[in-house]
């Protein structure tokens, strides 16, 4: 059983469903207004908040090496089993901080955090943000997503705004280069009327 990091507060306890309703999810459908972002040659690809793996998988077929961060044992246990593609590496690691990850000195073409911003509070986001950009290579880009809704009970998220994240990616040498809202792919969020924000970010050359 997983051991609760800030932010995963009842995703252990719901895997089971939560793993058997992801499986549903397509990766090109859930990532609709930024897929023409992806690169197209092999690359680097970072995945922090990988879930069951379902992106890390497309990814990889795409010809990509993926790095698929996930901190809850449930979900990347799974990842593991319905994923064993040799071209995605697993690590057991979190934001703010990921110092594992950072630890391991790599750096990448293409950052995810699907579905991750959201778990973090004001104070953790700035601590998260240099701890991304510095994974980045130069040119390489940042790919997020933003929640808007009503909070699940059980579970630890903030409402964050789109204009709070573009400043803090900025001060960080991240600049935005596409800010879109969309509905959510999801049954259960679309009865809610939950809301996504997609922001693609690009690295400054030079930037720390």
């Amino acid at each position: 059983m997983s051991i609760d990091v800030s932010g995963t507060e009842g995703y252990a306890e719901a895997a089971q469903s939560l793993i058997s309703q992801w499986q549903s999810i397509s990766f090109a459908e859930h990532h609709a207004a930024v897929l023409h972002f992806i690169p197209t040659r092999p690359s680097r690809v970072l995945d922090v908040g990988a879930g069951i793996g379902t992106d890390a998988a497309a990814l990889a077929a795409m010809g990509h090496k993926v790095l698929a961060v996930e901190p809850v044992d449930e979900f990347r246990a799974a990842g593991v089993k319905l994923h064993p593609a040799s071209r995605i590496e697993w690590l057991d690691d979190s934001l703010p901080d990921i110092r594992v990850l950072r630890a391991m000195r790599r750096r990448f073409d293409l950052a995810m955090l699907t579905a991750v911003w959201m778990h973090l509070d004001e104070e953790e986001r700035r601590r998260a943000m240099p701890n991304v950009a510095r994974l980045l290579s130069d040119g390489a880009l940042l790919i997020m997503s933003l929640r808007h809704g009503p909070i699940p009970d059980g579970r630890r998220m903030f409402d964050v705004s789109a204009e709070e994240t573009v400043q803090l990616a900025k001060a960080h040498g991240l600049q935005p280069i596409h800010v879109v809202r969309s509905e959510s792919v999801q049954r259960s969020n679309q009865r809610m009327n939950v809301t996504w924000t997609r922001l693609v970010f690009a690295k400054g050359r030079g930037s720390n």
